[in-house]
């Protein structure tokens, strides 16, 4: 089948090098792996406003020289690819996206958070409607087979229906958060969220006036208009979840490394379901990135929508700005949907170095 094209925006660590970084079996990680591992697209072009990280973009992916832009737009309208990967900061990310979409891109792969301010994130809503473009987000969870499998265990009714879920790493809103709170959303098959009520322990010192200077880390409440009560937590233990249901409990551990399912497996004294460890059910493992590419292309083929899609972004960044306004209201419940949020990330600091050589 023919191979669509894809050019790369950004091309710091997610965009082509935190593979150097993360273990053998989360790779293919970065945009650009992704692209190359997958049969059904070529990385033909790539922009950054640093030419020496270009050059090793070109060097380590085949792009040449005269593929390589420091003006995305210019790119754009140049190389007319089928599918845009934005791996820019959340601050300037709006901007692109609303171009690559207004550009004729067919489909999007936009980092996480999805934008720096809730009134950006509406743009680009509007920009993918408007031109029918299918957009996935990298909250890479999403594409997970683990999850895939930890979620099918709960909408197969096997051990009730679903009641509360909890995260043990929400971390920093826009760098953390986004993840967490879309394996939230996923999970929970994306219901509506009805309020939530949260705290920054850092918040004061980081957001001025509608500014937030760095990214708060925060934890909180996330209540779903379908009943289930979702807990946002920094415990200490690490990015772990756990699906409490009816008579039974799916938890994920270890950052997506041990899978467990606890069923009834006998009656108490009183008659009541006492749970037991019993198989997780045996999952593929394949690569969240190229799961996600994968999902993009299938929507490409087909018509069909994508797993996540514009509108879960959004949604995902509605539950960020949501935290930071029940913060700034004393704790606070916030209802949602939230209307009117003036805040906006804006850090002042540069691009990160990519780590170009694998850790040893």
């Amino acid at each position: 089948m023919d191979q669509y094209k894809a050019v790369l925006i950004g091309c710091s660590r997610m965009g082509a090098f935190i593979d150097n970084e993360v273990p053998a079996d989360m790779r293919p990680y970065s945009h650009a792996a992704g692209y190359e591992a997958c049969e059904r697209t070529v990385l033909s072009a790539c922009s950054d406003l640093r030419p020496e990280v270009m050059e090793r973009v070109g060097t380590r992916y085949g792009i040449p020289a005269d593929k390589q832009y420091t003006d995305y737009r210019e790119m754009l309208a140049r190389e007319k690819p089928a599918i845009v990967s934005v791996a820019t900061q959340p601050e300037h990310r709006a901007e692109i996206v609303i171009a690559a979409a207004e550009a004729g891109a067919r489909a999007i792969y936009a980092e996480k958070a999805f934008s720096a301010s809730l009134a950006e994130a509406d743009r680009m809503v509007e920009a993918c409607q408007h031109h029918n473009v299918v957009l996935n987000m990298g909250t890479n969870r999403r594409f997970h087979p683990g999850y895939d499998q930890l979620k099918a265990v709960i909408d197969s009714g096997e051990i009730g229906a679903l009641q509360t879920l909890i995260i043990h790493q929400t971390s920093t809103l826009f760098n953390g958060a986004s993840h967490s709170f879309d394996l939230l959303q996923r999970l929970n098959s994306d219901a509506p969220a009805a309020w939530v009520q949260a705290h920054l322990p850092q918040g004061d010192a980081v957001i001025d006036g509608d500014i937030l200077r760095e990214d708060p880390v925060g934890h909180g409440i996330i209540q779903f208009a379908n009943g289930v009560t979702a807990y946002a937590l920094n415990s200490g233990r690490g990015l772990e979840v756990e699906a409490v249901c009816q008579r039974g409990v799916v938890t994920a551990l270890g950052n997506d490394r041990e899978w467990q399912l606890r069923a009834p497996v006998a009656r108490d004294h009183r008659g009541r379901n006492k749970l037991g460890s019993v198989e997780f059910p045996a999952f593929e493992h394949r690569a969240s990135t190229l799961c996600l590419i994968e999902d993009l292309v299938h929507a490409l083929d087909t018509g069909a929508p994508p797993r996540g899609g514009a509108e879960l972004a959004r949604a995902n960044t509605e539950l960020i700005f949501a935290f930071v306004e029940s913060h700034q209201r004393g704790g606070a419940r916030v209802e949602l949907p939230l209307a009117g949020s003036k805040y906006r990330l804006a850090r002042e600091r540069g691009p990160r170095q990519p780590k170009y050589e694998p850790d040893k």
